[in-house]
């Protein structure tokens, strides 16, 4: 690192830019006094950690932001991560996302929704969830106590009658009338009095009104309240052991393990634990820094905010995260520290899940590392797979040909890293053309932004196999990339057409006749297997979603003054392509802004 002077340094609040000698940026911080903060990293010189050492090394220049406020350092921070994405910054990285569920109170008749993204939009959210099959199996309890409609109301209103939800019990059709608003608003507090833990309340609620019908001689309205709350009553029951409290807690667990620190958030709602979510980060600065950095970049996603976010460690700028978290949220979150208590106990459980989490992610990355292996030598590459790439074309007689790119990266799949290819200079069924501008788009984009996988895997025989290998070499990339091609197995029948052998999926090598077999049920061939899966499937969706955009096309673009905004207008109004080819001349002339001429051009082309 360059001699940095100190005394020029400013001791406000702000952000600091370390850059390399080529100007780029490795590592952006904030701090509440920027002078104290470089005075630390100048001795941190010394550290015992290697990535500190290293990036002091590297760093040629130091370039300061002066803010007014700590917070606005925080949310500054974020902004240049996000911009830049320094290497030296952790970058969170999760193939999950949240499951919430969203309930505005603002409609007239409210509906419950099951989104994946909190929207400073006014209504109220409750979550996160651990699965979207766990949250709809509750919902169905739900509207069986509370029966709080199911669908728009303009789209159910659209029917003749109410729907089969209504049918069953689980719906109160206010969209036919069936229910008024206040008797509505009544099952709306219930649902909110149970999704907010107040579950007393309701019971009292329902054995009142039960009482009301049965005193009213309205027995089966009666009897209705009463199955509701039995099944209220059963659900408090399962509930008792796990209540801690009766605020919304996210509470941080935190391990370290050689050069990694393993981070686990533990959701509690309400006081019941509803979600689990871990993160590997590389320990690369102070463990409270890293805590820091990782919670505001955390909480700067649409993600469900609580009422206490509850940390392994005292760190600096608590208050600031307070209050970015509260303006974010709308309503106080406190960010605190235990050092006694119920809280404490909650960290540490939280402490021994992320250490359980570093075990387990040990475990898999032992195991993932053995197939890959097994993979190098099975397949005799190389290097080791540590990216694998696998192509697809799919086609129908020469239409709409498209390609597909399944990736996987350390033993695991890597959906963001997907790609689709519309085949552009081929026409005709001509899969190995198609294939072979493909590759050749692909690997120049890679080379060009030195992006090139270890591995790629062709999903065919010796053609396809030979086509690859002919680009790797006009590439000038043979001996740089391993290939391979797969093959389905075949199927061996008797003289009645009865299957009597399936045999084992081939592998072709090149410069190699016969072709490599994997033993049957070896993890080495399921991860293959799974990899081309992948391939076919993201090809054949691509395809189909083209294929139905070309016919809608076809079907409406000769048509004179129908451009793609009247296609979407008449889709909208009629609902199907096959309703507007089937409308009448006057249901036509009806659809609002559709020009009489229009209308009868649209059916004269249908119905000549």
């Amino acid at each position: 690192m360059t001699t940095l002077d100190l005394r020029k340094q400013p001791t406000s609040s702000g952000v600091y830019l370390m850059k390399d000698a080529e100007g780029e940026i490795l590592y952006v911080g904030k701090a509440k006094n920027l002078r104290s903060r470089l005075r630390s990293y100048l001795k941190a010189e010394r550290d015992s950690r290697p990535q500190i050492r290293f990036l002091m090394d590297r760093t040629a220049t130091v370039e300061t932001i002066v803010t007014d406020t700590e917070k606005e350092a925080l949310i500054l921070e974020n902004t240049l991560i996000k911009q830049h994405r320094p290497r030296y910054n952790i970058h969170l990285r999760d193939d999950k996302t949240f499951v919430s569920l969203r309930f505005d109170l603002r409609a007239e008749f409210p509906l419950l929704e099951i989104v994946r993204q909190v929207r400073q939009d006014g209504a109220r959210y409750f979550g996160p969830f651990a699965s979207s099959s766990a949250l709809r199996q509750t919902l169905k309890e739900i509207y069986r106590i509370f029966p709080l409609r199911h669908y728009p109301v303009a789209k159910c209103r659209q029917r003749g009658r109410p729907c089969l939800f209504h049918q069953i019990g689980q719906c109160s059709a206010p969209c036919h009338g069936l229910i008024s608003v206040a008797d509505y608003r009544r099952l709306v507090n219930g649902v909110l009095a149970l999704l907010e833990g107040r579950q007393g309340e309701v019971v009292a609620m329902l054995r009142q009104r039960m009482n009301a019908a049965a005193e009213g001689l309205r027995y089966e309205d009666a009897a209705n309240l009463r199955d509701q709350l039995q099944a209220i009553v059963k659900t408090v029951e399962q509930q008792k052991s796990e209540r801690y409290g009766a605020v919304d807690q996210d509470v941080i667990g935190f391990y370290r393990q050689g050069g990694e620190i393993e981070v686990v958030i533990l959701f509690y709602r309400q006081g019941k634990l509803t979600a689990r979510r871990n993160y590997n980060l590389n320990w690369q600065r102070a463990e409270d820094e890293l805590l820091v950095e990782f919670l505001s970049q955390f909480y700067d996603r649409n993600v469900p905010i609580p009422d206490e976010v509850i940390l392994p460690m005292a760190v600096e700028g608590t208050q600031v995260l307070s209050e970015w978290l509260s303006e974010r949220r709308g309503r106080k979150v406190k960010v605190v520290a235990p050092q006694r208590g119920e809280r404490l106990a909650l960290v540490e459980l939280a402490n021994r899940n992320a250490e359980e989490a570093s075990k387990e992610r040990g475990s898999r990355e032992e195991a993932r590392g053995q197939v890959l292996n097994e993979i190098k030598q099975r397949l005799h590459l190389q290097r080791l797979p540590q990216r694998m790439e696998c192509f697809d074309i799919s086609t129908i007689q020469g239409q709409a040909t498209v390609a597909s790119m399944a990736v996987v990266i350390d033993g695991e799949p890597a959906p963001a890293e997907y790609r689709h290819y519309r085949v552009k200079s081929v026409e005709g069924p001509d899969d190995y053309a198609a294939l072979c501008e493909v590759l050749h788009r692909r690997l120049q984009r890679g080379r060009d932004e030195g992006g090139l996988p270890d591995f790629i895997m062709i999903d065919g025989g010796k053609g396809q196999l030979g086509i690859l290998s002919a680009v790797l070499t006009e590439m000038q990339l043979a001996g740089t990339i391993d290939l391979a091609g797969i093959a389905k197995s075949r199927v061996k029948a008797n003289a009645r057409g009865k299957v009597v052998e399936r045999t084992e999926e081939r592998f072709f090598l090149p410069g190699r006749k016969n072709p490599v077999l994997l033993r049957r049920g070896s993890p080495a061939l399921f991860l293959l297997e799974r990899l081309r899966d992948e391939a076919h499937r993201f090809a054949i969706t691509y395809h189909r979603k083209l294929r139905s955009k070309g016919q809608l096309q076809s079907a409406l673009d000769t048509i004179p003054g129908v451009g793609p905004k009247r296609q979407r207008a008449l889709l909208k109004h009629f609902g199907s392509m096959k309703k507007i080819k089937a409308a009448a001349l006057v249901d036509l002339q009806a659809m609002p802004g559709l020009p009489t001429r229009i209308a009868a051009e649209i059916y004269r082309h249908f119905h000549g």
